[in-house]
């Protein structure tokens, strides 16, 4: 994992505006800035990451801010992994502290089929090659020049529904309405280097590398970050209805390394335009990777927005919104025709050259440390601190 961390910073760092979190002992949270050298004390500016970015301009305000240094950058990231951490020194956590914490699902048209597989396979991983192919020659793997909600979404609808081969997944993925759901609760999500958890009772199950918009309660877009939505593909094939139990579970939800806020070097048409990769490397030396590009989303980015802030629903703290991802392996990993799956001690990292690289190591979710600091624990910090 500790050479994944070397690579935590974006590649023009010394242009982005990076703002995240570190735990301080003594403090708790501590909302920093962090350039190439080192990070900075922005809680003069805002007590929280909520809280600045409700600014009427975000990265202007942290550039003019003359913050404290708190310590090295180097020394920050090298203490943020799990195995490695001293208590009394500051490493990164999630970004994030009182935004929802929402996810849009079956975004890209490869992830789509595979959603439609899991559904059909019953969440038996065994059956889900036969399965795939049976889908393929119905549907076809391009869907890609089908828009959400069109009329020609809507004849493919009505051809599907005829071959009986219509999913509640190809619902949200072409017709009108986005799968907007809660992955995690807010304060929950671990930040780079920290363990990410699957369910101990999961037999196939895989990370999901996404890019995460950063969102204000006035609905405005002001920035990004990277995530992985951990997903129990055995748990959401057996029903929809166990959505909850496959993406919520201790420490399920990563998000990191650093928030990139919107500026003139950088906004949403380079999020559009982002290219994110993936590795797996497995403690047995299984190694799996792959690619996928936010130009092939089926939605724009700033339309899943609409569809998770308005005037039918409101997030007075703000909201951070995972896009969804094309990344669905199919590798097979402990016998032909049983795909991916996780095991304990795989180390995930998610990258992509203007947000830099999350890393995590896999572990059940009983195991890692249980989440005890929430919003109540941080209001009592801030007030202690005089923040409040």
């Amino acid at each position: 994992m500790q050479d994944f961390l070397k690579a935590t910073l974006p590649a023009d760092a010394q242009q982005a505006t990076l703002v995240g979190r570190v735990w301080i002992e003594g403090q708790g949270p501590v909302l920093v800035r962090a350039d190439d050298q080192a990070i900075y004390d922005l809680s003069k500016l805002a007590p929280t990451c909520s809280a600045l970015l409700e600014l009427a301009d975000p990265a202007a305000a942290v550039r003019a801010h003359h913050a404290p240094r708190i310590a090295a950058l180097h020394d920050v990231i090298a203490n943020s992994c799990a195995d490695k951490r001293v208590d009394e020194a500051p490493w990164l956590l999630a970004p994030c502290d009182l935004q929802a914490v929402k996810a849009s699902g079956v975004t890209f048209v490869a992830s789509m089929l595979e959603r439609v597989i899991e559904e059909q396979a019953r969440g038996n991983p065994a059956l889900a090659e036969s399965v795939r192919k049976e889908v393929v020659a119905v549907i076809g793997d391009d869907l890609s020049k089908v828009r959400p909600g069109s009329p020609d979404a809507m004849r493919l609808k009505e051809v599907l529904v005829a071959r009986r081969i219509w999913s509640q997944y190809l619902e949200v993925g072409i017709g009108p309405d986005a799968e907007i759901f809660t992955k995690s609760q807010p304060m929950s999500a671990v930040g780079t280097g920290a363990e990410i958890g699957i369910h101990p009772k999961s037999e196939w199950n895989n990370p999901e590398p996404e890019i995460v918009l950063v969102v204000n309660s006035r609905g405005e877009t002001v920035g990004a970050t990277l995530g992985n939505d951990v997903n129990l593909r055995d748990f959401e094939g057996r029903s929809a209805l166990l959505l909850g139990k496959a993406k919520d579970n201790n420490a399920s939800c990563a998000i990191g390394p650093f928030i990139r806020l919107f500026d003139a070097q950088f906004g949403i048409d380079e999020v559009r335009q982002a290219e994110l990769s993936m590795k797996v490397v497995g403690p047995e030396g299984f190694q799996l990777s792959g690619s996928s590009n936010i130009s092939m989303i089926s939605r724009d980015p700033l339309e899943l927005v609409e569809h998770a802030i308005g005037p039918n629903h409101q997030y007075p703290d703000g909201l951070v919104l995972f896009l969804g991802t094309m990344f669905a392996p199919t590798q097979d990993r402990h016998g032909p025709g049983l795909g991916f799956t996780h095991v304990v001690g795989d180390v995930v990292a998610i990258a992509t050259p203007t947000l830099g690289t999350l890393v995590n190591r896999v572990n059940t979710s009983d195991r890692i440390e249980p989440w005890r600091y929430g919003a109540v624990a941080l209001m009592r910090d801030l007030a202690r601190r005089g923040l409040l």
